[in-house]
């Protein structure tokens, strides 16, 4: 349990120390972007990058190569974090997954509704309505974090479940809605690497050279497939084991989640969040406030989490179907309902899928930042007032940062 208990307080550090962060790279990607440096800024993001291999050639500007490769890590990690969740953690049981899962429905369907709402009748627009569908769990954590040892446990641990529900329903969003211009010859290689990965598994393979080399390959086919290429990461981690060589040793898949962690925490996603948080605020209109693309944006996370989120919770507590939290009250639910609202790496990821149109993009910009600022404010208001300082949690939270201190 105290083995638990130091992992989880790890990661949650962790997660927390990343959300400031990218606070601080969206911070400067908006000073950058409205600055004498914004030619810099723009130039910088436009740099043309290529690695051509005979006939082979990938050529993109740098922002693409952020996009499509460093972004397919952290998929990499999101996919080894659901693996592990779903085997031996948080969501390997109906009982531990039900209440995050019908939360994370009510977090998905509730934004999207309301974007749809707001841009019904434009076919353009409505390209954009899973943008703010999506939870952004170390901006969300670092808000946490901000009140310390006033939040429950459970209540963190509730958020972390919720959020990596919604990373899967993102992963199956963008496959399914973000996927134009299919190579059928490209997909079959991508998914001949895979089960090639299933059966280096399958045949007790520990070694992650071989799994490493095979997902670049699957990365490669699924780039030039028309599939959006962060989701060969997610294939690639499905296929990592979780078992040791034996008893005794680390298995590949708590190795590279343990190594990868801090490198996208640190690196991957705040060089994301400055290639995309910077809104040329030099050419936004008081009207581009209203216009429906950020409208629908802002008022999807700021409204549809936390209404969706603390009316499926409710209804599945009331029903019987799932359990409260321990130590946890409905108040407290709805704060985490807000915080949910915080969607700005995943959603700005997406509105790069739906909107190639700069202008747009810019509004996607303004309506995540809003959209997730306003989550954030409310949600850390309503826990600050109904979290009140608990001595005993803080003892136990030192006792397990001085056991990971130790180890």
């Amino acid at each position: 349990m105290k083995k638990i208990s130091a992992r989880l307080t790890e990661f949650m550090k962790l997660e927390t120390s990343a959300g400031i962060f990218l606070m601080l790279a969206a911070l400067l990607a908006l000073i950058a972007n409205n600055s004498p440096l914004s030619g810099l800024y723009s130039g910088f993001l436009d740099t043309p990058v290529a690695i051509q291999i005979g006939a082979l050639e990938i050529a993109k500007p740098l922002l693409l190569w952020i996009n499509d490769g460093l972004m397919a890590i952290f998929f990499f990690l999101v996919g080894l974090e659901v693996k592990r969740e779903v085997i031996k953690g948080e969501l390997s049981s109906f009982s531990k997954a039900s209440l995050p899962f019908l939360a994370a429905i009510g977090g998905m369907a509730g934004p999207a509704i309301i974007y749809s709402f707001i841009n019904w009748g434009d076919a353009l627009t409505m390209r954009g309505w899973a943008i703010p569908s999506a939870t952004d769990i170390a901006f969300a954590l670092g808000v946490l974090a901000l009140l310390g040892s006033r939040v429950p446990t459970s209540l963190k641990v509730f958020l972390l479940a919720l959020a990596i529900i919604d990373d899967i329903g993102a992963i199956v969003i963008i496959a399914i809605f973000y996927t134009e211009n299919l190579s059928a010859e490209t997909l079959g290689l991508a998914l001949a690497g895979f089960a090639l990965l299933v059966g280096i598994n399958r045949a007790g393979v520990k070694s992650i050279t071989p799994y490493a080399l095979v997902g670049v390959f699957i990365w490669v086919c699924v780039l030039k497939s028309g599939v959006h290429a962060t989701l060969a990461g997610v294939l690639t981690a499905l296929a990592i084991p979780m078992t040791g060589k034996d008893e005794n040793s680390e298995s590949p898949l708590n190795f590279l989640e343990h190594s990868l962690h801090p490198w996208v925490a640190f690196m991957v996603l705040p060089i994301f969040a400055f290639a995309n948080a910077g809104v040329d605020l030099s050419v936004l209109q008081i009207s581009d406030l209203t216009a429906k693309v950020p409208l629908g944006i802002a008022l999807g996370l700021f409204f549809g989490n936390q209404i969706l989120i603390t009316t499926l919770t409710f209804l599945a507590v009331k029903t019987g179907l799932a359990k409260l939290p321990q130590d946890v009250r409905w108040v407290q639910i709805y704060g985490v309902a807000c915080l949910a609202g915080v969607g700005f790496t995943m959603s700005l990821f997406i509105g790069t899928l739906a909107f190639d149109n700069a202008d747009i993009i810019n509004q996607v910009r303004l309506g995540v930042l809003m959209g997730s600022f306003a989550s954030a404010v409310l949600g850390y208001t309503v826990l600050r007032i109904t979290c009140e300082p608990n001595p005993v949690r803080e003892k136990m939270r030192k006792e397990a940062e001085q056991e990971l201190t130790s180890a």
